[in-house]
């Protein structure tokens, strides 16, 4: 791979530690702006479920952005804009202040910041035989996020409250902006000629009745679903168990250590082996980890076992998910498609930490979303095995456009 694919792999990559690093830190937040407010759980959760959904139904429309304009200005308009959402909620007084900073900006602005656009730049630099192992690679930096911003955040917040320790996030955000500029003018190699004979509404419609492009975009739900779970409400559910403070920064940051190294693998078996199988062993694991730590006496130790094995099973559905995509339909819309099926993690992500705040205050206990994460993950195992991975070949009579 040339130097430039190294820079820009590095630069997009720095991208992603600092936007995940920021996102999957806002659970530490729940108790804190809960109590300062006078609050129940549910509502902040509204505001980080609003944030998932936001992203999620902005996420097709800003890949298809960077896909026509290039990656380069947006990100660095998204950048400027989760730094504006963070100092807005930072300095918050009344509730829909915070459905509208945490919620809708912060939510919108991630669409531009993070896996969709992000991986495709990385996708478009580095040499297809080893296109799933980069994007693995670029994704276990990129939640390194959780090991170095999760702790300093919980360290913030500990130590000098809730509010400076966004105002510490929105500064590193800042940084976002001049990251952008490496990743300004990329655009797809072409493969098989299928860049430069398809247009994008004609791809969009190939996809939507591609049986396994469905199948990922449902998979990509549970994924969400589980993942978001754990970031909004593992921090509170430790508390009510009593567990001591120290222990949910600790715990999400384990999952990033470990992640890092979960992520590598799977994207280094990616290429050699199949993808659907591989996202299904991920999804039954993941079930699996969920009902032993459930089942198990809980203490810090059995929290930081399951933490450190949940992260080899965290995040590397992504980078297999996006590779799978492009795999399937090629690069030129690879920001807009896999923000379709992105879409569809992030209703996931809304459902599972709004429900999880709700059924929490109804009943004072997380049993039930528990439950329902565990058997969603069954499903998804069963829903990738018949994905046809196949090319998807383009018909001869496809006008160019």
């Amino acid at each position: 791979m040339s130097r430039r694919g190294y820079i820009i792999l590095i630069s997009a990559s720095m991208v992603l530690l600092l936007s995940m690093g920021m996102r999957q830190s806002f659970g530490l937040f729940q108790s804190s702006i809960s109590q300062s407010f006078g609050i129940g759980i549910s509502v902040f959760s509204l505001s980080l479920a609003i944030q998932n959904l936001a992203w999620g139904l902005a996420q097709p429309i800003v890949g298809a952005i960077a896909d026509k304009f290039g990656s380069g200005r947006v990100i660095a308009v998204a950048g400027l804009f989760q730094f504006l959402g963070l100092l807005m909620l930072a300095n918050a007084s009344t509730i829909w202040e915070l459905h509208v900073s945490a919620g809708i900006i912060i939510g919108v602005a991630g669409a531009g910041t993070t896996w969709a656009v992000i991986l495709t730049v990385i996708a478009r630099n580095v040499p297809p035989e080893r296109r799933t192992f980069f994007l693995g690679l670029g994704g276990a930096i990129g939640t390194g996020g959780q090991v170095f911003m999760v702790p300093l955040n919980q360290y913030a917040i500990n130590n000098f409250g809730w509010a400076t320790a966004l105002i510490i996030i929105a500064a590193m955000i800042g940084l976002i902006v001049p990251l952008a500029y490496v990743l300004r003018g990329n655009s797809a190699p072409d493969e098989a000629g299928r860049e430069s004979t398809e247009s994008l509404l004609a791809t969009l419609d190939r996809a939507r009745r591609h049986s396994g492009y469905l199948y990922l975009t449902a998979g990509f739900f549970v994924c969400g679903f589980q993942i978001m779970f754990i970031i909004a409400h593992l921090p509170n559910y430790l508390n009510t168990l009593g567990m001591p403070d120290w222990l949910p920064g600790t715990a999400i940051s384990i999952i990033g250590v470990t992640n890092l190294a979960g992520t590598l693998i799977f994207g280094w078996l990616g290429d050699r082996f199949s993808k659907k199988y591989l996202l299904s062993i991920l999804y039954l694991m993941r079930s699996l980890a969920f009902v032993i730590f459930l089942l198990a006496p809980i203490s810090p130790a059995s929290v930081m076992a399951f933490a450190f094995v949940l992260g080899f099973l965290w995040l590397p559905t992504i980078p297999l998910t996006n590779a799978l995509v492009g795999q399937l339909f090629g690069l030129r819309y690879l920001a807009t498609l896999a923000g379709v099926v992105f879409a569809s993690h992030q209703l996931g992500s809304f459902i599972a930490v709004f429900a999880g705040g709700i059924l929490f205050d109804a009943t004072g206990s997380y049993t039930l979303i528990w439950q329902i994460a565990i058997g969603l993950g069954f499903v998804a195992a069963l829903l990738h095995l018949p994905i046809n991975e196949n090319p998807v070949e383009i018909s001869a009579t496809q006008p160019a456009q």
